[in-house]
This record gives C-alpha cells, sequence and structure tokens, in this order.
C-alpha cells in the first residue's frame, strides 16, 4: 500500500532529524510539514523523529467496513450516552473548573465519541459525508479544507 508522511506539528520537538535522512526532501523546516507528493513513503523521517511526531498515512483510504443496522444504531446510543455524560461533566466543571478528573474524563469522553462515530462510519476520511463537510468549509474559504479535498479521495 502506497503511503507518505505526516507531521503533527503538536508534539513536533523541532530536532529537525526528518530533513537530513528524507532521500527525497519531502521535510520542509519552513512549512513545517512534509510534502505529500514528493514524498514516497520510506518511512526514514518517522525512525528518526525522536518526539515520534511523523506517522505514514495510506495515500489511498481503505474502503468503510460495512456495518448491520443493530451495530450503528448500539454505537449511535453508547455515543448518546457519552453525550449525557459530557452534560454533567461540564456542569461540574463549572462548579469546580481546576478539577483535573472531570478535564481527564471529559477529554476521555471526547475521544471516545470521535472513536465511535467514525465506527459508525461517520465522517470517515474516505466517506461522502466528509466531502459534503469539507466542501462546505472549502465554500467558507477555509484553505486546510481545499488541501484535505486534494488529498482525500471518496471511497465508498
Amino acid at each position: 500500500m502506497e503511503s507518505y508522511a505526516h507531521r503533527n506539528l503538536d508534539i513536533c520537538s523541532k530536532d529537525c532529524l526528518c530533513l537530513f535522512v528524507c532521500p527525497t526532501g519531502a521535510a520542509n523546516n519552513e512549512t513545517g510539514q512534509i510534502d505529500a507528493n514528493t514524498c514516497t513513503g520510506c518511512g526514514a523521517c518517522m525512525n528518526a523523529c525522536p518526539a515520534k511526531a511523523i506517522t505514514l498515512l495510506p495515500k489511498i483510504m481503505p474502503k468503510a467496513q460495512k456495518k448491520d443496522n443493530h451495530v450503528i444504531n448500539s454505537l449511535f446510543k453508547v455515543a448518546e450516552n457519552k453525550i449525557e455524560e459530557n452534560k454533567i461533566l461540564n456542569y461540574l466543571l463549572e462548579k469546580d473548573p481546576n478539577n483535573k478528573l472531570f478535564k481527564a474524563l471529559l477529554h476521555s469522553n471526547k475521544v471516545i465519541l470521535e472513536d465511535l462515530m467514525r465506527e459508525a462510519g461517520y465522517m470517515l476520511p474516505q466517506s461522502k459525508n466528509t466531502h459534503e463537510f469539507l466542501n462546505k468549509l472549502k465554500e467558507a474559504k477555509i484553505k486546510q479544507a481545499e488541501i484535505l479535498l486534494e488529498k482525500l479521495k471518496v471511497n465508498e
């Protein structure tokens, strides 16, 4: 499977070892990103990165696994419960804004919610609804949406 490297700037330590090991020069220190068109997906930059900020992404996303309605409905039910938990946690955080446990639980629930929605087939990178959403963002002149639309191909 063909892939390309992607750098997560939120965890990048700016050691820039990736610049020295990249055989194609795809790693760019000025923009902080890796040129997907130049990258061969060899993984040299990923292996050299001390912060583990680089991952390999597939150039073509696999088709989404089909799920029956019972599974999808169950996933949405669990997601609804997580949303209700988040309402309670937000209320508790209003009362005690420095409570680290409430903050951690809220963050954990958000991650779980994202996973549940992805598993239910909603907002997969290759899905039609993701592309519809990105097109709306593109119309609103959000440049990142245009970049993602170029990289992510619909594959349903």
